[in-house]
């Protein structure tokens, strides 16, 4: 059977390549990222394209993901062959989606041309926040004014712009996030994507609130930006289909929806994952590892496992209640060949009757409650 006859969530059509390389590895953040490594930055990419030609041919994928570390990192001659390199083992259909995460301060005019001009249609970019102090808190090195100057200079070529921010951050108010949100909303992005600030173990921002130099916010504080976002998100206009992910009509990511549908996907490039054919795998995170294994034509995984098809029906189950769309009933049977309602019906079930899920026979779904507590709900389903 030919590969692109294959089901969506057994080959993929969607890639996502990682771009480790930041001026600073932020406080808060514990993706695999390079710093003082400018020096290493064209090997990479000679050992981004020895990865990539595992593949053998190219593959044409209907989503593309560049993310980071800062993609727009790069000087403009890296940036070009970077993408030279990914496009040519990772063609992009026509109508296809292809993203790249863009930090504020780094995204010069000529950056933004050569992205455009080498196929990218949507930006994401990193605002996080538009209080100084608060970017000083989650360690940023931009100002507020470079996310204004960027998305001016961005619509010149790409007009599906989306905004990260983040809530919860140590001694952010509610009036601070409400803000944030205006001022978000004010440079009108297509896209919006809100997250609540996690202390990941073993980042600085951990390591800073063990020794009580910093103090998480309240679950209440928490709760009432979660709850803030959803309202003036959704009266702009904004369609909340994902638990983070807030979109006008028709600009919803189409690569983040892959994971959530628990769908195939290439992973290249350092600590990248991939989901290939049922086997889940997880690339080095160590540069110097990476460049080693890639330019010797050799494997970058150094994790892998085949997920059991039980296994893999109920990961499907939790990823796609982070959906608005929820879980379909039909659907869900034909990508994992159980019955959803035999597989987790009395946890299911439960959920419904506490208020935290709606079913309504075809498909079932987080309701606004059980949006505020989703993380609690899925691990609370997996245990049954």
């Amino acid at each position: 059977m030919e590969a692109d006859s294959l089901p969506p969530w057994v080959w993929p059509r969607a890639a996502y390549v990682h771009v480790p390389f930041c001026a600073h590895h932020c406080g808060y953040c514990d993706f695999a990222v390079a710093t003082g490594q400018d020096h290493a930055i064209d090997r990479y990419i000679q050992a981004l394209d020895m990865e990539l030609a595992q593949l053998r041919q190219a593959q044409p994928m209907q989503t593309l993901f560049l993310g980071g570390g800062t993609p727009t990192y790069l000087n403009s001659r890296q940036l070009k062959n970077l993408l030279a390199v990914v496009l040519r083992w990772l063609p992009l259909v026509a109508n296809g989606e292809f993203s790249v995460e863009a930090n504020p301060g780094t995204l010069t005019a000529d950056k933004i041309h050569i992205l455009a001009d080498h196929g990218v249609n949507r930006i994401s970019l990193g605002a996080q926040s538009f209080h100084p102090h608060l970017l000083a808190v989650l360690e940023r090195d931009h100002q507020p004014d470079d996310v204004v100057r960027a998305m001016d200079r961005i619509r010149d070529r790409i007009a599906n712009v989306s905004l990260d921010l983040i809530f919860g951050v140590p001694e952010q108010t509610v009036a601070e996030w409400e803000a944030d949100l205006d001022r978000a909303l004010a440079l009108q992005p297509v896209h919006l994507s809100n997250y609540g600030l996690t202390y990941e173990k073993g980042t600085r921002l951990w390591k800073q609130q063990r020794r009580g130099q910093v103090q998480a916010l309240t679950e209440e504080t928490e709760l009432a930006m979660y709850l803030l976002a959803m309202d003036q998100l959704e009266g702009a206009g904004f369609e909340h289909y994902e638990i983070s992910s807030f979109a006008l009509p028709g600009f919803r990511c189409r690569h983040n929806q892959v994971y959530w549908a628990n769908e195939a996907y290439f992973g290249f490039g350092m600590g990248a994952a991939g989901y290939v054919q049922g086997w889940r795998t997880l690339n080095t995170r160590d540069l110097h590892t990476y460049l080693h294994r890639a330019l010797a034509g050799r494997s970058c995984v150094f994790q892998s496992e085949e997920l059991p098809p039980e296994e893999r029906a109920r990961e499907t189950l939790l990823l796609n209640l982070r959906r608005a769309d929820g879980i379909n009933r039909q659907e869900f049977r034909k990508q994992t060949g159980f019955d959803v309602d035999e597989l987790a019906g009395a946890a299911l079930t439960k959920q419904v009757e506490l208020g935290f899920l709606q079913d309504d026979g075809r498909r079932i779904a987080l309701t606004r409650r059980g949006k505020c507590v989703a993380d609690t709900i899925i691990s609370q389903i997996m245990k049954q």
